[in-house]
């Protein structure tokens, strides 16, 4: 009990810091920003699209010039879904229900167009449920905060963060099985990831190192890599005229990671479904089914071979 108390300690330890980080940021001088110069940085969302506006600096933007990573399983983003796991070394399975709550929060950006920088905090929670216990209980957890920096030009772009990770068991999870091996994962990883953009392609690439981690014994080294289709955007057939004005987009992705701990073998998850948006809104609602193939990409489990196939609702901001 006492370990897990200095464990939850040093999680809340992480939230203060990423709090006080934002607080002291957002307190920093960042120059005048002019009316025209916010306009014209939310002619779009330079996530999806690549405006024309006038170049312009701005404090808490609401959009970034880097695509967060649809198909990353830890992406901070909210979602909930459900997943048919498998563990493939004993060939057990269950009914998971895996939730997800966080989102990249911009401090600052200058552009021109939708080139140019943005720097910011990201924080995220990813937790997973064992749907067939009766009551469902909390499997495992995970804390992520970190500072994120991206950047634009033309159709290339990037995004270099640093940030940290714990995991954490549930206590139903616990309380079911005494003398569970539990291990203290916790990380500060430095991660980059280069993308393309053309039309309705996007290709990714890049990597992370641990720059500290518990245990020690893990090794340093991480690849990543992916792509994403979007089709044409159309209106949506949904309610008719209740829902007037609503776009649908078909999309798919697949995100891939190799790890040096695990001899680099490559773990996949592919990603496809609709997505549902609005001209002038960043706001976009999305239906994935999933199918994912690897080591577990959640906390304490992380070293488990595991096999899911499932969907999800997905929020985007």
């Amino acid at each position: 009990m006492k370990e897990r108390v200095v464990t939850a300690s040093k999680d809340l330890r992480s939230v203060t810091f990423g709090l006080m980080a934002l607080v002291v940021l957002a307190a920093l001088p960042v120059g005048e920003v002019r009316a025209e110069d916010t306009t014209a940085l939310a002619v779009s969302d330079c996530r999806y699209e690549q405006g024309e506006g006038k170049s312009g600096s701005a404090a808490f933007p609401t959009d970034d010039v880097f695509r967060p990573l649809m198909a990353d399983p830890k992406q901070p983003q909210f979602f909930a879904s459900w997943q048919a796991a498998q563990v493939r070394t004993d060939r057990t399975s269950a009914n998971v229900g895996s939730v997800g709550f966080g989102e990249n929060f911009g401090f600052y950006t200058k552009r021109e167009g939708c080139s140019g920088w943005q720097v910011g905090l990201l924080a995220g929670v990813f937790s997973q449920f064992n749907l067939d216990a009766p009551s469902s209980d909390l499997i495992n957890t995970d804390f992520v905060v970190g500072v994120p920096f991206s950047w634009r030009a033309g159709n290339w772009s990037t995004r270099v963060r640093f940030y940290h990770q714990s995991s954490h068991l549930g206590d139903e999870f616990l309380l079911g099985r005494p003398g569970f091996n539990r291990v203290n994962l916790s990380f500060e990883e430095t991660e980059a990831i280069l993308s393309y953009d053309y039309r309705w392609v996007r290709l990714y690439a890049g990597g992370g190192y641990l720059i500290h981690r518990d245990p020690a014994s893990l090794d340093r080294s991480r690849g990543q890599w992916g792509f994403e289709l979007r089709g044409p955007a159309a209106p949506s057939p949904i309610l008719g005229k209740a829902l007037e004005g609503l776009l649908i987009t078909p999309v798919l992705g697949a995100d891939f990671k190799a790890l040096e701990e695990f001899k680099w073998i490559v773990n996949s998850n592919v990603v496809g479904g609709v997505e549902w948006s609005r001209v002038g809104s960043n706001r976009r609602f999305r239906f994935l089914l999933n199918y994912y193939h690897g080591f577990n990409p959640y906390g304490q489990f992380f070293a488990q071979k595991i096999q899911t196939i499932g969907f999800g609702l997905y929020l985007a901001f």
